[in-house]
Order: C-alpha cells, then structure tokens, then sequence
C-alpha cells in the first residue's frame, strides 16, 4: 500500500448542547504520548493512500481510530501545515458520541526501542469533549486552526443544512 507520508486528512466531529458548541479530540496511543496532554491532542486524521482522495481517507481514519462511522454533511476547514511539514485536509461534522464507547485501531512498534520486543498499541488511547477554548490548549498547535475554521463557519451560517 502506497502512501503519502506527509498528507494526512482527518475529520473535527463537533455537537452543540444547549447552543454551546464542543468539539470531539483523540489523545493518541503509546508509550510517548502516555504522559503528555497540552498540545498532544488531535483531530481523527492519518495518512492519505496514493489515488485515495483526502475526504474518504479522512472518513476512514475517523472510523479506524474511533470505531465510528462519520456522516456527512461535510464542511471543508481546508488544510493546515504541522511543525514537521505533514500537511492535514480536515473537514467538520456535527454528531454525537460516547468517548466511553470508542474503539481504536492498534499500531505495533518496538518498545523500549533497540531492545527487538515489538509490542502493540491503540492508535487513539482516549477520546473527550472539549469547549473550543480549552480543546485550542489540548490540541497540536497547527491542528488549533481547525478549531477558529469551524467556529468562523459556525458565526456565518449557525444553522447547517441538516438543521433546517
């Protein structure tokens, strides 16, 4: 399977309770990110296939990562550029889940590295809710854009086509 190592897509599941609006995060898996929070959250996202166009990747990638099938509408948020180059397509759905419920894809890699053990991880080891305030802390800092994207169109046009 080819694979485009620095284009990934990724979708921002939001709800709105009451008129406020959260938005869903993933905390990835493995011993790296075992310890970290500000800044290590992400949207659902991962690699595009070679001829793979970026929404089905990023509708796919959501699946695998939480076990839940996104459903359009769709609302493109474009692209932001991570501080080590990858390059993330992300579009918002609104929705609704249970972050007790999610059910991750695992990954395998060696650790401690150099020491031969390979052992397996989820790839999302939690999932919450999160305010737009305080999701733009928990967040990958160039991923915080996504978040002001989706609040701007959410400003403009706060009933979506599925509202009405």
């Amino acid at each position: 399977m080819n694979r485009q190592t620095t284009i990934s897509a990724g979708l921002l599941l939001f709800r709105r309770i009451n008129g406020v609006v959260e938005v869903f995060l993933a905390h990835p898996g493995g011993p790296f990110w075992n310890r970290k929070d500000e800044g290590a959250w992400t949207i659902p996202k991962g690699l595009v296939n070679a001829g793979e166009e970026p929404l089905s990747a990023a509708c796919r990638e959501f699946e695998e990562e939480t076990g839940i099938c996104p459903r359009g509408p769709f609302i493109p948020l474009g692209s932001i550029r991570q501080k080590a180059g990858k390059t993330v397509h992300a579009w918002a759905w609104e929705g609704d889940a249970d972050p007790e419920r999610i059910v991750s894809n695992t990954m395998r890699m060696e650790y401690p590295k150099g020491s031969g053990r390979w052992r397996v991880f989820p790839e999302v080891d939690r999932c919450a809710w999160f305010d737009p305030a305080t999701a733009r802390q928990k967040i990958n800092p160039a991923q915080a854009e996504l978040i002001e994207r989706l609040e701007a169109v959410l400003r403009q046009a706060p009933r979506l086509p599925q509202d009405q």
